[in-house]
């Protein structure tokens, strides 16, 4: 069915809803978009986000797999290479390790291992992130991990319309993407989203709010926190400039620079640990491009060098507002 011919419906939607949203559009518009993972067809996924996909397009559109992550990557390689577009789910972040050896030894290699004759669109999803009171393997925030290989592009929705619109322009992405869906504020932030099948733009940073003091770099749930961090410094007559990276890799290096040369300042906010995280790429890229226009030095708010605790500490782990405005204090004190 074309875009043309489909109704466009507005809703009030939680990103998770917004994912399911996107995921109709993108299998109404192109019969090669296709859906795989644990539990993702007859039950709807474990969050619900492919839910309704089965009876709209199907059990040879909408597959269940045996629990097994390498089957899983490995099917959708196979699928991208034939003129597929597969989308496949892993249930939690901490479980895509399995499926590492066929992400980074083959979707990522594709196209230059076949100089160009095969190219591998197909998308990797998966919810990531701590704050829901799960185990250490389910509350995973190894971004970094992808963002340093090349050939993958890493996604991260902060918001029901980004993750409508990101997540489109992901499936219809020439290369592989992965994914990450920050659970924390998988229903926790209700946005209108409008089903008109338009793409966001990847590789690109949005400047969520203007501002001439500092500014706060962040992604994912993070990204709520640290609105409520500006908000609460506007009140001290601080005005903070908020950017939601949203493509980690490749990173929007102009956007960033840019802000800074205003601002003279930087926090990066992120709550996966802080030793080679993607914020440290971040805060080299200011300090090689931006550091004539420093104040201060780059300070960073995030979780710690340690395994994801479990619930009753989880909370003493992820990034606070009091820790984010704290850190501005201490930056514009400089």
């Amino acid at each position: 069915m074309s875009r043309a011919k489909r109704s466009i419906e507005t809703r009030d939607v939680t990103l998770v809803e917004a994912v399911n949203m996107a995921l109709h559009r993108a299998m109404a518009d192109d019969a090669n978009v296709v859906v795989l993972g644990e539990d993702i067809a007859t039950n709807g996924g474990v969050f619900r986000a492919t839910v309704g996909l089965k009876e709209a397009f199907g059990f040879k559109r909408v597959m269940d797999t045996p629990l097994a992550e390498n089957l899983i990557a490995g099917t959708a390689i196979g699928m991208a290479t034939q003129g597929l577009r597969p989308v496949a789910e892993f249930q939690f972040m901490g479980f895509i390790y399995a499926g590492m050896e066929q992400i980074v030894s083959h979707a990522a290699r594709m196209r230059n291992r076949t100089r160009g004759r095969l190219h591998c669109p197909l998308v990797f999803r998966a919810p990531f992130g701590g704050g829901i009171h799960a185990p250490e393997h389910h509350s995973e925030s190894t971004e970094a991990l992808f963002a340093h290989i090349p050939g993958l592009r890493v996604v991260i929705p902060s918001s029901p319309q980004r993750a409508y619109g990101l997540l489109l322009a992901a499936i219809r992405n020439p290369d592989p993407v992965i994914f990450l869906e920050p659970k924390r504020i998988y229903r926790a932030v209700t946005q209108s989203v409008e089903d008109n099948g338009e793409a966001l733009p990847l590789d690109t940073c949005f400047t969520l709010r203007e501002g001439d003091d500092v500014t706060l770099i962040t992604w994912g749930a993070c990204v709520q926190e640290t609105l409520q961090a500006a908000d609460k410094l506007a009140e001290q007559g601080v005005s903070c400039e908020v950017i939601d990276v949203a493509t980690v890799s490749p990173l929007d290096r102009e956007t960033l620079l840019c802000s800074v040369a205003k601002t003279g300042r930087a926090v990066i906010v992120h709550e996966a640990c802080r030793n080679g995280g993607v914020g440290a790429e971040v805060a080299a890229s200011i300090a090689e491009g931006a550091f004539l226009d420093l104040q201060a030095p780059v300070v960073r708010v995030t979780g710690y060098d340690t395994i994801m605790p479990y619930y009753r500490n989880e909370q003493y782990y992820l990034p606070q507002v009091e820790d984010i405005v704290k850190a501005v204090e201490q930056v514009i004190a400089l």
